[in-house]
């Protein structure tokens, strides 16, 4: 709209002036031109606004997601989707638009919450659990109560907006649900006979009362692992565990390698880092024989890289973009999941384990 008055300003009609092709004014026409040809390159925004509030569903956004997990815009009049993707530049503003896009980033986390507990059936496990729900955070779990898994894989994801079930925030709204959630993880985990547990890492507060509290037992990510650890995993007895961890959920994992030292030599098989940030001087011996990590890299998907003398093996995820790792090295990472439980199987199977575990007598 501001263009539209800047055109009105600048274009003098002067009814007493000669009208001509060669003349300094233009006659009323020729405006009506220009104006629509105006509105036809620059599309009208929404002005800003400082308080404004946003829907709590995609529907209210005018979204929806379709059968291939892509987000499209849905037709107004029709109520059908489009295949119209997602439109960044809703406002004039450009804190406008970032804050609508972080209260759609809102509304598909839960989105993504529904879908694990009723398409994907899977059980919401609150931490802790002994307080009202409103004041846990929550993990999920392919079991109610897991009960000595025989294999059993634990999801961890990065750091920022991203909930339990996501990789990439960004990515289920530019590219796909398959891409940003882990919910292809949890599919093939099943297949191979895992029961699956995604943490919720990032989930540290609740305001309870008109106040922000922090989450006991999840001030922060690393308190959280520790706690789930403590409370779900060591407590369910398992035969065995696998880790899959992106980006900072490489960080946790490292200090929980430090901090359960027996547990990772006894019980953690595999451990399947995607373009973790994780210091290579803090990790311990146990993650080196382990631990493998797929980085952004133009290589081919699982080409071995160059490491420091420190860390963990590096081979490449088959993708340039980082948050695109935990997708595009998928099938990589299994196959070294698997590989490595058929070892541990073996070693098991030649070396009976005598020494107790952290965790075995609760």
């Amino acid at each position: 709209m501001r263009v539209l008055l800047r055109l009105f300003q600048h274009v003098k009609l002067a009814p007493n002036a000669p009208v001509g092709r060669n003349s300094g004014s233009r006659r009323w026409p020729e405006v009506a031109t220009t104006v629509t040809t105006a509105l036809a390159t620059f599309p009208v925004r929404m002005a800003a606004s400082e308080e404004r509030t946003y829907p709590t569903t995609l529907e209210g956004f005018g979204y929806g997601f379709n059968d291939e997990g892509k987000l499209r815009q849905i037709d107004k009049e029709t109520g059908k989707l489009t295949d119209r993707v997602f439109d960044y530049q809703v406002y004039t503003s450009l804190s406008e638009n970032q804050a609508h896009y972080e209260a759609l980033g809102d509304v598909i986390t839960e989105y993504v919450y529904e879908r694990l507990e009723t398409k994907e059936a899977m059980k919401k496990l609150y931490v802790p659990a002994d307080v009202p729900r409103e004041e846990a955070t929550f993990i999920f779990s392919t079991q109610e109560k897991l009960d000595k898994p025989k294999k059993l894989l634990v999801l961890i994801h990065g750091s920022g907006v991203v909930r339990a079930g996501q990789w990439a925030r960004s990515l289920i709204i530019n590219d796909c649900l398959d891409s940003g959630t882990q919910i292809p993880y949890i599919n093939k985990g099943r297949e191979l006979g895992y029961e699956v547990l995604l943490l919720n890492t990032n989930d540290n507060s609740r305001t309870v009362k008109g106040t922000r509290k922090s989450i006991r037992g999840s001030r922060n990510p690393t308190e959280h692992a520790a706690t789930v650890l403590e409370k779900y995993i060591l407590a369910s007895k398992p035969e065995s565990v696998a880790i899959v961890a992106h980006s900072y959920g490489g960080v946790v994992t490292v200090e929980l390698a430090q901090r359960y030292p027996e547990f990772f030599k006894e019980k953690v098989f595999a451990v399947g880092f995607t373009d973790s940030v994780h210091a290579g001087s803090l990790v311990p011996e146990v993650l080196k024989k382990i631990g493998r990590n797929w980085v952004t890299a133009k290589d081919p998907l699982d080409t071995p890289l160059t490491i420091t003398k420190h860390d963990i093996p590096r081979h490449s995820a088959g993708h340039i973009k980082h948050e695109m790792t935990s997708y595009s090295c998928m099938s990589a990472l299994f196959e070294f999941l698997e590989s490595r439980y058929a070892e541990f199987r073996a070693r098991a199977g030649s070396e009976p384990q005598t020494k107790k575990v952290k965790g075995d007598e609760l």
